[in-house]
């Protein structure tokens, strides 16, 4: 079957080089870009092309790549719409809502992208930008097992010298939530303590930050709510659910968590909260029951 019968048949050597050859006819301000276009083509069909070579059964190596594109394709498509709902991208550089135009993504883009890698690795990425570090994506802060950081930062006091913002390895949305006053200092005001209590955005987790002469430390706080996670077993099927506030009757409510074992059920109960009580997520521990 030709490419003109069927216009999603691969393109072979013969059609691509043409392509090649048909690029210097083109505009200077397209030439560019579709030039390094077709040139991760060519790259991709060389990867491909290799894979089949190592393989020692084309048809497992068929199996095994269709496999991979396709997670791969699947990935993509949940990093980019991740990036348009929450504007996820480092350094700020995706607008905030409404957005009237997907920005242009370069292969750099691609590279170094926290998210993206992120997904690869099949995490759930936040429904919220998480806090930054010089520009990159800062998730371990968030959900690392490491409590302490030395960081630097720096408060940012109003007229009349309260602390209401602080700007923290490069990244100016932090919040002030609480000022610590210093033990044995009775009349403490904001403008003479160096601890505070901060939060990124008004989401996650609280983190206590401590300046001091030369370097600042900031400490994640210890969760500040418990609620219970149930397993169930009915009919040899286990089933997990969630405890949750109800606000409305003042009693709970169960919230069921699609987990096989505990820990993607915590992990899911943590994705729950951050989507629809981000201002709690991370500020919650869990209670095994059953």
């Amino acid at each position: 079957m030709t490419h003109e019968s069927n216009p999603f048949a691969p393109l072979d050597a013969d059609d691509l080089m043409n392509f090649a050859d048909r690029i210097g006819n083109l505009p200077p301000e397209h030439a560019d870009w579709v030039g390094r276009l077709l040139q991760e083509c060519m790259r991709a069909r060389m990867h491909e092309a290799e894979l089949l070579s190592q393989a020692p059964l084309a048809g497992q190596a068929d199996g095994e790549l269709e496999q991979q594109l396709a997670q791969i394709a699947l990935d993509t498509a949940e990093w980019l719409k991740t990036l348009w709902t929450v504007g996820y991208m480092g350094a700020g550089s995706f607008p905030s809502e409404p957005r009237s135009a997907f920005p242009c993504i370069e292969f750099e883009d691609v590279l170094k992208s926290a998210l993206f890698a992120r997904i690869r690795q099949g995490k759930r990425p936040l429904p919220f930008p998480p806090p930054t570090r010089n520009g990159s994506p800062w998730h371990e802060l968030v959900e690392g097992p490491a409590d302490t950081h030395t960081v630097d930062a720096e408060i940012v006091r109003d007229e009349q010298g309260q602390a209401f913002a602080a700007r923290i390895e490069g990244c100016a949305d932090w919040q002030v939530v609480e000022t610590i006053a210093r033990a044995g200092e009775e009349e403490e005001t904001p403008t003479q303590s160096d601890e505070f209590i901060v939060q990124h955005q008004g989401k996650g987790p609280l983190f206590q930050l401590r300046l001091a002469p030369f370097t600042a430390e900031l400490r994640r706080e210890p969760p500040r709510w418990t609620r219970r996670i149930r397993r169930q077993e009915r009919g040899g099927l286990l089933s997990y659910t969630l405890e949750w506030w109800a606000k409305e009757s003042g009693g709970t409510q169960d919230i069921p968590l699609r987990a096989a074992t505990w820990e993607r059920a915590e992990s899911e109960a943590q994705h729950w909260i951050a989507t629809r009580f981000p201002a709690m997520y991370g500020q919650v521990s869990f209670e095994r029951v059953g």
